[in-house]
């Protein structure tokens, strides 16, 4: 069997521009253990970088037990499946969110959760803390990091709408069209590919065919398994209604997207296939926006938008009910890529063995915009993260993401705002 380097790509050309599909991990790009590379590296670890606005309903999410033997919460549930891939971190504390500056609450909540600084009137005061990360990454990478991003409303200012900032007031706005970002990781598309009378497979088909040769009996089906996942994925990307590829205009106005679990299924698709074929190993998914103004039609609530649920509901049981339901679908869709990197083989175990996600919000109890017993959500098993667990801690999110990036991710960031010492309990 033939050596694969990590990062090969399929090549082809088509009448709109290259195309260059990535491979998926295969057993001839590993040592014999499949514990690192053919060429004695070892595997880096991804890292997620997840948000979705507007806080949570503190009774229906943080468990009551901690330790192993904490339950599974109402809307932690979509989770159950992956128990022991996760650990539920609560108690945490942003400092920095109280430091006085303009704007309402979201707006310091929300710098101080990228960046750890105050915000400065125009976005987020410093680098976010996945492109700290990036920073460490080696230019081996077709993508430095990737950023994503679900809702389309207009609503709120540059602090709202983005979640990854290169520096101060330097926003990475997020891409929120699957068909750009498919564009992006597979080659520009051809009109006949997207009236799906033709494909980006045909375009590789002749590189696809050398490769597989090279294999031996497992990889080619891995191969051919990967192949036709691109093809379904591509499918569903030209599948999309016509007006989903192209941005909404003001979508508060004009009605909201009633398939947005569809893409936000597609755009986890997508970095799991990023992810996979070595392009990137830092993503950042912005599922809602801050201070976020979606109805949930998917649900059955739409009477009003999630903001305002979140103040108004929490009168009334029913109220509390459904932010328990809008946050368990938040969850769910964390859970869905949580799933989708750990079917994903990879060396001796799969993607998820090998990457951290990080699922947070810019705020605890939502109605109340607490900025102090804050939640978060760890996944993967990257770095030796503990998992399996609830941790009550008294730390910082400066310290929490300073343990992360040095002991986990090993990316040796070696400070961040707001951090005065690093977790235990963690890895």
């Amino acid at each position: 069997m033939n050596q694969i380097g990590r990062r090969t790509f399929l090549r082809g050309a088509g009448m709109a521009g290259a195309v260059r599909l990535g491979l998926p991990p295969l057993a001839a790009m590993f040592n014999s253990n499949g514990t690192a590379y053919a060429t004695g590296k070892t595997i880096e670890p991804r890292f997620v970088f997840w948000f979705n606005g507007n806080g949570i309903p503190e009774k229906y999410w943080i468990p009551r037990q901690t330790g192993a033997d904490f339950e599974i919460t109402p809307c932690l549930h979509p989770l159950a499946p992956y128990r022991n891939d996760i650990h539920v971190v609560t108690g945490l504390d942003s400092p920095a969110a109280r430091l006085p500056g303009p704007g309402n609450s979201h707006y310091p909540s929300m710098s101080a959760l990228l960046s750890g600084h105050a915000y400065t009137g125009r976005g987020a005061g410093g680098a976010s803390f996945d492109q700290l990360i990036a920073r460490t990454t080696s230019d081996q990478y077709r993508f430095r990091s990737l950023q994503v991003g679900v809702s389309q409303e207009s609503f709120g200012e540059a602090i709202q709408q983005n979640m990854s900032w290169a520096d101060r007031d330097r926003p990475l706005p997020p891409e929120m069209l699957p068909h750009q970002l498919f564009d992006r990781l597979f080659g520009k598309n051809e009109p006949e590919w997207t009236r799906r009378k033709k494909s980006i497979l045909d375009a590789i088909g002749d590189d696809a065919r050398a490769v597989r040769a090279q294999l031996g009996k497992a990889d080619q089906t891995r191969l051919d398994e990967y192949l036709s996942s691109v093809r379904e994925l591509e499918r569903a990307v030209a599948s999309l209604p016509p007006e989903y590829r192209t941005m909404v205009n003001r979508p508060e106005e004009t009605g909201d997207m009633r398939d947005w679990p569809r893409i936000a299924k597609l755009q986890s698709d997508l970095i799991a296939h990023a992810f996979a074929s070595g392009q990137t190993r830092i993503a950042s998914y912005m599922l809602t926006k801050c201070q976020g103004l979606t109805r949930f039609p998917w649900l059955g609530h739409t009477a009003q938008r999630h903001h305002e649920y979140t103040h108004s509901g929490v009168e009334t049981p029913r109220g509390m009910r459904i932010l328990r339901d809008i946050c368990r679908w938040h969850v769910e869709e964390f859970a869905y890529l949580v799933g989708r990197l750990k079917a994903t083989p990879e060396g001796a175990g799969n993607v998820l063995d090998n990457t951290l996600l990080l699922f947070v919000h810019e705020h605890a109890e939502a109605n109340a915009h607490k900025n102090n017993n804050l939640a978060v959500l760890l996944a993967g098993h990257a770095g030796g993260l503990k998992t399996g667990l609830h941790t009550r801690t008294t730390g910082t999110l400066g310290d929490l993401y300073l343990t992360l990036s040095d002991e986990v991710l090993k990316a040796g960031i070696g400070s961040f705002p707001t951090a005065d010492t690093k977790l235990t309990g963690i890895v």
